[in-house]
């Protein structure tokens, strides 16, 4: 019987995902201490173990050095920056991963920003808390038009949300070619300058890779709308903050909705505490039939697994 433990702390505190790994794996080890591990810590936990499922651990080189029984990693959520996929090519350790079990949940919770800042709620309601009643003016998502940089999973799933549910003009970039997709649910393809220009709402579904950090910049904030929405719920360092933080505060653009930071919890309180900034703590993929989907993905990754190979699996840039 395999070793198998369980680093993440929200995968070991859910009683339906702990009982469906019970029922297969009766003897595995959870985080009760509910512990966010790494380095040493994160070491001594999975040491003598043969079969880890991880969230946000990051796994490098130097972890897998020292756990020489470490064979199978199952990823529990989608990303993959925070593994060191050569190191396990390397070490001849597999990977268990499916990708897109969270696609929903992110897609409506970028439409819920979309919305929220479209329509100033954050702004109004501080007011009515404020003791100020004022009718505030936005727009419909349904008559803007939206960016959506980066056409993977959660990027299809808004485009078909956005153009079957609201009738928004939706433009797409990605360094992929998904004219099927596009022709389909008519999405219109564009570069990433032009889909900037022209969007009321850029929403950001890239992963986090050496072509990919900081990708948005003072150059790229300066040619979207002044009344613009950037939205964020792909990964911290896609966006140059500081950048950001001068676009909104200047007016250069509208408003903003982060659910990922370059550093989590974020330190930069100016920020966070713009009246034109929504801020959320990673929560996208924290709907609970999310929640289930991709603990299943990762308990069926502990025995369905395969050796990484760059641009096939995981698909994309690492």
């Amino acid at each position: 019987m395999s070793r198998v433990c369980i680093a993440s702390r929200s995968f070991s505190r859910h009683p339906v995902l702990r009982a469906e790994l019970e029922a297969r794996y009766p003897d595995a080890t959870f985080n009760d201490a509910g512990e966010s591990l790494a380095g040493e810590r994160l070491i001594d936990f999975l040491k003598g173990h043969d079969k880890a499922v991880i969230a946000l651990e990051k796994i490098d080189g130097d972890v897998l050095d020292a756990l020489p029984d470490l064979r199978v990693i199952a990823k529990y959520g989608v990303g993959f920056d925070k593994i060191d996929l050569h190191a396990l090519i390397e070490r001849d350790v597999k990977l268990g991963w499916t990708g897109g079990v969270n696609r929903r949940s992110v897609a409506e919770l970028v439409i819920a920003f979309a919305i929220s800042l479209l329509r100033h709620v954050p702004a109004a309601n501080a007011e009515v808390l404020g003791g100020t009643w004022r009718q505030t003016v936005g727009r419909q998502l349904s008559d803007c038009t939206v960016g959506v940089v980066g056409c993977g999973h959660v990027g299809k799933e808004l485009a078909t949300m956005l153009r079957a549910g609201f009738g928004s003009e939706v433009l797409a970039h990605d360094v992929l070619d998904f004219h099927d997709f596009y022709d389909e649910h008519g999405v219109i393809a564009a570069d990433l300058e032009t889909l900037l220009e022209r969007s009321d709402v850029v929403s950001l579904h890239l992963p986090l890779d050496p072509t990919t950090d900081n990708i948005i910049g003072e150059g790229h904030l300066a040619l979207m709308k002044p009344d613009a929405v950037l939205i964020n719920t792909a990964r911290g360092g896609l966006v140059d903050e500081a950048a950001l933080k001068t676009a909104l505060k200047n007016g250069r653009l509208g408003s903003a909705a982060f659910d990922v930071f370059a550093a989590e919890p974020p330190e930069d309180t100016e920020l966070l505490n713009l009246p034109n900034f929504l801020a959320t703590p990673h929560i996208g993929g924290s709907a609970e039939e999310a929640i289930l989907a991709m603990g299943r993905a990762a308990i069926h990754g502990l025995d369905d697994f395969r050796t990484p190979e760059p641009g096939i699996f995981p698909p994309g840039r690492w």
